[in-house]
């Protein structure tokens, strides 16, 4: 009686430029080894990610079943995207600790935490700690953090 579970065979996990699905690799790759609608995830990836300026990388998160079907959580990007946007760069730096490549305010890392925050894996976790995370990853891209005076 009531619907049946159908059983989960796998995750994915890619991290894809928004409103930027294509069939080709590495999506069509990771999908057609578990015999997942390609096309479907596209459309359905791209519809979602439409509100998203299109250079932002979204890692999502996809659930494969055994009947062929699939489900997928989007999350927030990556906090060195964030950390490059806010110190206007490309790349961090190529030797973190001796060489800085910028610099970002304790404001920007207050944003970055709060914007992380949304995210369902990290939602438990208080605000101060997900800020402690983000100078730590400013710090392993050569970002230095400056106070506001």
């Amino acid at each position: 009686p009531g619907a049946r579970m159908v059983q989960r065979v796998g995750t994915i996990r890619l991290v894809i430029p928004a409103g930027k699905a294509t069939p080709q690799p590495p999506v069509g790759s990771a999908l057609g080894q578990r015999g997942l609608n390609i096309m479907q995830f596209c459309k359905e990836f791209n519809d979602r990610t439409s509100e998203i300026l299109t250079e932002v990388p979204v890692p999502v998160v996809i659930t494969a079943f055994r009947d062929r079907s699939f489900s997928f959580v989007m999350k927030t990007p990556p906090v060195s995207y964030f950390l490059k946007k806010a110190a206007s760069l490309n790349k961090g730096s190529t030797a973190p600790g001796s060489i800085s490549a910028g610099e970002v305010s304790l404001q920007a890392v207050y944003e970055i935490a709060r914007v992380k925050q949304k995210d369902d894996t990290l939602a438990h976790l208080p605000l101060k700690s997900l800020c402690k995370s983000v100078i730590g990853t400013a710090k392993s891209m050569g970002i230095a953090i400056k106070a506001e005076p």
